[in-house]
């Protein structure tokens, strides 16, 4: 339970609405540790593996609490989209072909860092891919989802930090988001 609060904590960074320097793999952590109720396994299907290709990253000046709260709704679209692709397959099935995400994290030009995040699920289809990003916008049933989790990820990487989300998907093989952030952000940014 320590554990859990500790991590909370760090995700939530309530007390930290400043822009600061950062961990950005304990932020990671955190939001996996938060996560990990949906991650494990279930009488329906095994644990979703989670692979960690972590490089040496700076620490980053970003607003913690915002970065934590892209993270989160990045890796619950992961956990999404692998328990959807597999809702059909038999238990054996999911354990032959075992749903895991990937999330590795590097230094592009000693000037960014990047945080991949990638699944072996369905993909994304291209018409989808195109939208991904727009308010309102969800493929997940009603009541399940607001459209809106994407769009703010979105608006959070490019305006307040000055970044880049972008997709990659080929139907068939998964998908992946790549956020990119400054390692030290411009003032102008932080208006």
């Amino acid at each position: 339970i320590r554990e859990i609060v500790k991590s909370l904590r760090t995700f939530s960074r309530l007390d930290e609405a400043d822009m600061k320097e950062v961990d950005i793999h304990e932020g990671i952590e955190s939001t996996l540790l938060i996560l990990q109720h949906r991650l494990k396994p279930k009488p329906d299907r095994p644990a979703i593996a989670v692979i960690r290709d972590y490089g040496k990253l700076p620490l980053v000046e970003c607003y913690p609490g915002q970065l934590n709260q892209v993270l989160m709704n990045i890796v619950v679209n992961a956990i999404d989209a692998l328990e959807e692709t597999k809702a059909n397959c038999t238990y054996q099935e999911k354990k032959d072909h075992p749903d895991q995400i990937t999330i590795s994290t590097s230094v592009i030009d000693s000037q960014w860092v990047q945080i991949a995040i990638a699944d072996n699920g369905v993909g994304i289809p291209q018409d989808v891919q195109q939208r991904i990003f727009n308010p309102f916008f969800t493929t997940k049933p009603i009541g399940k989802g607001t459209g809106m989790g994407m769009s703010i990820s979105y608006q959070i990487i490019t305006e307040k930090h000055g970044g880049k989300l972008e997709c990659f998907s080929t139907p068939g093989e998964g998908s992946e988001f790549a956020i990119q952030i400054p390692i030290r952000q411009q003032v102008s940014v932080a208006v």
